[in-house]
């Protein structure tokens, strides 16, 4: 595969040759099965880094550089990745610092991961075996272990470690399919936003331990307020789409309705015709139960649906089969030793109840085994 280290820069000319020298002569030649390349994707540095990098292209065929208006890393490495698949044929890419923070030795790792089958990989200091420097303050610990563990919070994806590292590598159809949505988000923010939407639509994460080092020559380039409130305000309105419009918030639609219908089949036959509510419930639940699986599949899980007859029916039986544990087990279950220890007078109660315990159950086992996200070939 052709692989393609982007580099962004913005007056990094005291670090870029001492990185690029080392990828070249010591990371480089140790990697035989891959077609190793740079991309320098420069913010038109004013110190010269961009004259720089062209000095070592003459000494290095493998080297490029993108050079654009400074509007941020995020901007930067879109502009670098539509570059390295247009212009360089890039199968891979890496996002990795100038200023050697980030251990040039890992990259074998990265790609091991991605000859493994991950889509994208991410170098981790936040999982056993990687770190943070020793020497930072207490308070710019704090800062970076609980801003990671907040983001996690907030989005309640806790199986990623580190979503604000900058150390990455993907294959270019992930990109290639998250490039519209990435445009927005030009400064640091990108890095969360963009592995958000990565783990939206189900691809391969995996992670790469790595110690990460301070930069010694320069300056960093993070505006820490206004980074702190760009990140609070997009992964907290994030999560709020995602539950609101996302598969749960069309499944609490979608059960809401059910619910409705299994509620009155279940009135209607109890006070009308005073069928036992163990039974009323059961036989409300098979009416809800096909309204469910329709609209779940129409729209909830609409990217997984049935392709074909025989998948709609597959499908089918599966929901029931499901659904009808639950129901059984959990809903009518809890009515059972409601209406057997307490009473009947209290019956709808105890539906709510069971309703509610059952909504877990449901949602769970349509997402992970009826409409499962399927793994990017």
């Amino acid at each position: 595969m052709k692989v393609v280290i982007i580099i962004p820069t913005y007056n990094e000319k005291g670090n870029i040759e001492r990185l690029i020298t080392i990828l070249e002569e010591e990371i480089f030649p140790s990697i035989k099965n891959h077609d190793m390349n740079i991309l320098v994707a420069d913010d038109s540095s004013p110190d010269g880094t961009a004259n720089e990098v062209r000095k070592l292209m003459n000494k290095w065929k493998n080297i490029d550089i993108n050079v654009g208006d400074k509007h941020g890393l995020g901007a930067a490495y879109v502009r670098a990745m539509t570059y390295a698949i247009d212009k360089m044929g890039a199968d891979v890419m890496f996002e990795m610092d100038a200023d050697l923070s980030h251990d040039p030795k890992k990259i074998s790792a990265f790609l091991q991961k991605i000859d493994e089958g991950a889509d994208f990989v991410i170098g981790t200091r936040y999982s056993q075996g990687g770190s943070i420097p020793a020497n930072w303050g207490l308070s710019r610990k704090m800062f970076s272990v609980f801003g990671n563990l907040l983001v996690r919070f907030i989005l309640l994806k806790f199986s990623i470690h580190d979503w604000t590292g900058g150390f990455r590598a993907l294959k270019k159809e992930v990109f290639l399919k998250e490039k519209n949505e990435l445009t927005a988000f030009r400064g640091y923010t990108f890095q969360v936003s963009f592995l958000n939407k990565v783990v939206r639509d189900g691809y391969k994460v995996a992670e790469v331990p790595i110690n990460f080092t301070d930069r010694t020559l320069g300056k960093s380039k993070i505006a820490a307020k206004e980074y702190i409130i760009d990140l609070l305000k997009y992964i907290i309105t994030a999560s709020i789409k995602e539950k609101l419009f996302g598969p749960f918030g069309k499944f609490l639609v979608v059960g809401g309705i059910g619910f409705v219908i299994q509620a009155v089949i279940l009135k209607v036959l109890v006070d009308g015709f005073n069928i036992n509510p163990s039974v009323s419930n059961l036989l409300g639940a098979v009416v809800a139960i096909f309204s469910n699986y329709n609209l779940n599949n129409l729209w909830t899980f609409k990217s997984e649906k049935a392709a074909n007859l025989f998948q709609y029916f597959s499908k089918m039986l599966k929901f029931y089969a499901t659904s009808a544990i639950g129901v059984i087990l959990i809903q009518t279950g809890i009515i059972f030793l409601g209406d057997t220890f307490i009473g009947r007078k209290y019956y709808f109660l105890y539906f709510i109840i069971g309703t509610g315990v059952l909504l877990i159950y449901n949602f769970t086992v349509y997402r992970f085994i009826i409409w499962r996200i399927k793994p990017h070939k």
